[in-house]
C-alpha cells in the first residue's frame, strides 16, 4: 500500500480528529475477559476506527487508541515504573484525603471508574510506547496519521505520589529528566517512521489558571502534586514541552490543551478563555496548538492572533459531549470569523477533545462521532469554496 504520510497534499482547512474514538462493546467485553485473542481485536477496533473516520472524509487520522484504556492509563503496559490505580485505590495515599474525595464529587468523577499510572518505580521504556501502533495503522491506510501521546507535565502532575513515588524520586522535579527521556526517545522513532502529526496531551494546564467548580484541582491530578505557583507550574509545563521537541524534524509537533472531557454535565467542566495561558503557549516551541472552542466555555477566540504567528491551530468546533450534530453552515460561518485573523492556511478543524476518553466511559458512540466527523467535512469543503 502506498502511504501518504506528507502533509504537503493537504487542502486547506484540513480536518483531523483530537485523538481517542469510542471503543465497540465487543472489544470491551473481550479486554474484561481477558481474551487470549486480544491483539486481534484491538487490531479489528482499530480498523474499524479508521475505516469510520475515512469514510466521513477526515484528512489526518488516528488509530482511535484502540488498544489504550485512555490517554493515560495505557503507560502501565509500555512503562517500567508504573503501577495502574482507580481514584479509590488512590484515596488511601493523598495527603489531603477529605480534600481529594470532595473534588470527585464536585467534579462528577466516579472514583472506581477513573484509573492512573502512578509512579512506584524508576521509568523507562521496556520497548516502544505508541510506535507499534503507528506502525499498523501506517500499513492500513493512506492518510496522514496523527500519533498522541501524553504530555511531559501531564506525566509529572499526574504520576507522582509522594507516599508511593517518594523513595525513587524525592520531588516531582527528580523525575522529569527520565520523563523528558522517555517522550523525547518515543518522539524520534515516530519522527523517522513518518508520523505527520505528534499531539501531546496536556490537559492539566488551564486548571493552573482557572478552576470552576474543581477548587484549581482537578481528577487528573492524582497527588494534588502541584506546590509551586501557577506561574512556576506554567513555567514547568513549558520547560519540559521544550525539552522534549527541541531539534527534532518531520512530524507536525502539537500540544492539546481542553477543559476536561470526564462528564456531559458542562456545569462541572473548567470554564475560561485561553488568555491567561496565551503567554506560555507563546513560548512552546511546538508548531500546532490544539484547543476547543465548541462551548461558550471556551471565551472568545479571537485572543487566538496572539500566538505566534508560525503557529497552527487546531480549531475545536464539534462537542464530543453532546449528541446533538452541529450545523456545517455554523461550523462554517464560525471558522470564517477566525480565518480571516489568523490565515486559512493556519487552521485545522477538529472536535474540541476525543470521542471516547476513556474506554468504558466514551464521551459519544460510534454512530455520532461519525456524523460530527461528516459535519465537520461538509464545512470545510464549504470553507474551501469561501476562500
Amino acid at each position: 500500500m502506498q502511504v501518504i504520510g506528507s502533509m504537503q497534499n493537504l487542502p486547506l482547512f484540513p480536518v483531523t480528529v483530537v485523538g481517542s474514538w469510542p471503543r465497540p462493546r465487543w472489544l470491551l467485553e473481550a479486554k474484561k475477559k481477558k481474551s487470549p485473542e486480544i491483539r486481534s481485536y484491538e487490531d479489528d477496533a482499530t480498523l474499524l476506527s479508521l475505516k469510520l473516520q475515512e469514510d466521513a472524509g477526515i484528512d489526518i487520522v488516528s488509530d482511535g487508541e484502540q488498544r489504550r484504556d485512555n490517554f493515560l492509563s495505557f503507560l502501565t503496559d509500555k512503562v517500567d515504573g508504573f503501577r495502574l490505580m482507580t481514584m479509590a485505590d488512590l484515596l488511601e495515599y493523598v495527603e489531603d484525603k477529605a480534600a481529594f474525595e470532595g473534588l470527585l464529587q464536585a467534579l462528577d468523577v466516579p472514583a472506581f471508574s477513573i484509573k492512573n499510572p502512578t509512579i512506584v518505580g524508576k521509568i523507562s521504556a521496556s520497548g516502544p510506547i505508541v510506535l507499534d501502533d503507528f506502525l499498523f495503522a501506517r500499513s492500513h491506510t493512506k492518510k496522514p496519521i496523527k500519533v498522541t501521546l501524553p504530555g511531559p507535565y501531564l506525566l509529572s502532575r499526574a504520576g507522582w505520589v509522594k507516599a508511593l513515588s517518594g523513595d525513587v524520586y524525592p520531588t516531582r522535579s527528580d523525575l522529569t529528566e527520565d520523563i523528558v527521556r522517555l517522550l523525547r526517545g518515543e518522539l524520534k522513532a515516530l519522527a523517522k517512521a513518518g508520523a505527520a502529526v505528534v499531539q501531546f496531551d496536556e490537559p492539566v494546564l488551564t486548571e493552573l489558571v482557572f478552576a470552576g467548580k474543581s477548587n484549581t484541582r482537578t481528577f487528573m491530578c492524582a497527588a494534588l502534586a502541584a506546590q509551586a505557583s501557577p506561574e512556576e507550574e506554567l513555567d514547568l509545563a513549558v520547560d519540559l514541552l521544550n525539552r522534549v521537541v527541541e531539534g527534532i524534524e518531520g512530524p507536525i509537533t502539537a500540544v492539546h490543551v481542553c477543559r476536561g472531557n470526564w462528564s456531559r454535565n458542562e456545569e462541572v467542566l473548567l470554564q475560561g478563555s485561553y488568555d491567561g495561558l496565551l503567554p506560555w503557549l507563546s513560548r512552546m516551541k511546538t508548531d500546532q496548538f490544539v484547543l476547543e472552542y465548541a462551548t461558550p466555555r471556551a471565551g472568545d477566540p479571537m485572543l487566538l492572533q496572539e500566538l505566534p504567528e508560525r503557529a497552527k491551530v487546531g480549531f475545536g468546533v464539534v462537542n464530543p459531549r453532546t449528541d446533538t450534530i452541529e450545523s456545517p453552515d455554523e461550523i462554517a460561518r464560525k471558522v470564517e470569523r477566525i480565518s480571516k485573523v489568523l490565515g486559512a492556511e493556519r487552521i485545522h478543524l477538529n472536535p474540541d477533545c476525543g470521542f471516547g476518553t476513556f474506554a468504558d466511559r466514551p464521551m459519544a458512540s460510534a454512530s455520532t462521532a461519525y456524523r460530527k466527523l461528516c459535519a465537520l467535512t461538509e464545512a470545510a469543503r464549504i470553507l474551501r469554496g469561501n476562500t
